[in-house]
């Protein structure tokens, strides 16, 4: 008896003993079933003592609460996706429907500044017909811009760094975070050689950053990239 005294001193019962006991022994209410009634909790909305049945009610509560909010976020981020996306096809029409090739670049910068919120906004281009030689977004691309568009399988979100293609905006010491948008051939994700690149950017550290989705944007690409494919 002494020995089992020492052995219980020395490793005394835990709660997490009584957890798993209980876990383990479903049947154990049904051996003492006058326990359920008789168990009193601490309601974590009040000082008072609960029955059992009423904290489970309490908690299947919450739980109802936290679902409500998922759903009616679920429901906010639908209606956004929704506006989204119909500014996405009346910009594509708007496009299609632009008599002037040449015209495209600088309208859709602005189409983007203007629909989309973006601050700045900058495009160039590489590899078009010969008569574009001279236009304004074909100057100042390096081949090292050239190969890093081509590199990007999808949109690049981040702080600026000190992006050479940054210079292709009309403020670029504004530009706090940017989004790069590959142009090129084909769905986003491709593996064609690109032939432009988007520039969007805010001062704004947030805006654009690394963490956030890009299927948007990559619509975006896709979009100009179609309309862009007039002037090669």
């Amino acid at each position: 008896m002494s020995q089992l005294t020492d052995q219980t001193l020395n490793n005394p019962i835990t709660e997490d003993d009584i957890a798993n006991y209980l876990a383990n022994t479903p049947d154990f209410f049904l051996r003492h079933s006058e326990l359920l009634a008789a168990v009193q909790l601490t309601s974590p909305h009040s000082n008072r003592a609960v029955s059992l049945q009423e904290r489970q009610a309490e908690m299947l509560r919450e739980k109802i609460k936290l679902l409500e909010v998922r759903i009616m976020e679920m429901i906010r981020h639908g209606n956004e996706n929704v506006l989204l996306s119909d500014k996405i096809l009346r910009w594509a029409r708007g496009l299609l429907l632009v008599p002037q090739a040449d015209t495209l670049p600088g309208l859709i910068a602005q189409d983007i500044k203007e629909q989309f919120s973006v601050p700045q906004v900058g495009v160039r281009l590489w590899g078009l017909a010969s008569e574009h030689a001279d236009a304004d977004y074909v100057q100042g691309v390096t081949d090292e811009a050239k190969l890093f568009a081509s590199s990007l399988s999808e949109p690049f979100c981040g702080l600026n760094t000190g992006f050479e293609v940054a210079a292709w905006l009309d403020k670029p010491e504004a530009a706090s975070s940017v989004a790069l948008i590959p142009l090129r051939s084909g769905e986003a994700g491709s593996s064609a050689p690109a032939f432009g690149l988007l520039v969007l950017a805010s001062m704004d550290t947030q805006r654009f950053h690394g963490g956030m989705g890009t299927d948007f944007l990559a619509r975006i690409g896709e979009v100009a990239s179609a309309a862009l494919s007039r002037l090669r």
